[in-house]
């Protein structure tokens, strides 16, 4: 782990809730290696003592209103996170006591993932980093969807999407990382 990333870590597992297979974009293609990702992060964390934060969006209309009863962790994210916090926003700072949260334990470097790669994640890493967190950006532990360019019509695939947002992340808000680059700082810094 490098000298800026020396500080204590938590790894932060964003929007990854049953209102998004509700959703009529979802798609099971690649969520096989991002739970696979996922779940070596959150084993990973509860090994080396990080600690695990579960973000929930909540909205106003549809399967992302707690009315809906779909507000809840997809059925294969284990259960009992360390802290868990509800979102109104695309970050997961904004009006939700995470920062103050982290600060109070003395935490000054997150693991981002979740999904949806290029929104509620990206959005999250930028403001971190705008705060003043050192950030790990685990692309291969976030999901997204095929989006179509409003303008040209063009589909752009989930790698596409993900490339774009490694390119806007890396090195201005995040270091770009993958789950076995997380694990091994985990182990350095229990180490230290």
């Amino acid at each position: 782990m490098s000298a800026l990333n020396a500080a204590r870590s938590a790894l932060v597992i964003i929007d990854v809730q049953e209102s998004f297979r509700q959703a009529p974009f979802w798609s099971d293609a690649d969520l096989p290696d991002f739970k696979r990702a996922v779940l070596r992060l959150e084993r990973g964390a509860r090994e080396h003592g990080v600690p695990v934060v579960h973000i929930f969006h909540i909205g106003k209309a549809g399967p992302f209103t707690k009315e809906s009863g779909f507000v809840t962790p997809l059925a294969w994210l284990p259960d009992s996170p360390d802290a868990v916090f509800e979102k109104h926003t695309h970050n997961a700072f904004t009006d939700t006591g995470l920062d103050l949260w982290l600060r109070r334990r003395g935490i000054g470097h997150l693991v981002i993932t979740g999904i949806r790669t290029e929104q509620c994640c990206e959005t999250t890493t930028r403001v971190a980093s705008d705060i003043g967190y050192a950030v790990d950006y685990v692309t291969e532990a976030t999901l997204t969807f095929p989006m179509t360019h409003a303008g040209t019509g063009r589909i752009y695939s989930p790698a596409e999407i993900k490339a774009h947002t490694e390119l806007v992340l890396a090195e201005r808000f995040a270091r770009i990382a993958d789950v076995d680059d997380a694990l091994t700082g985990w182990q350095s810094q229990r180490a230290s």
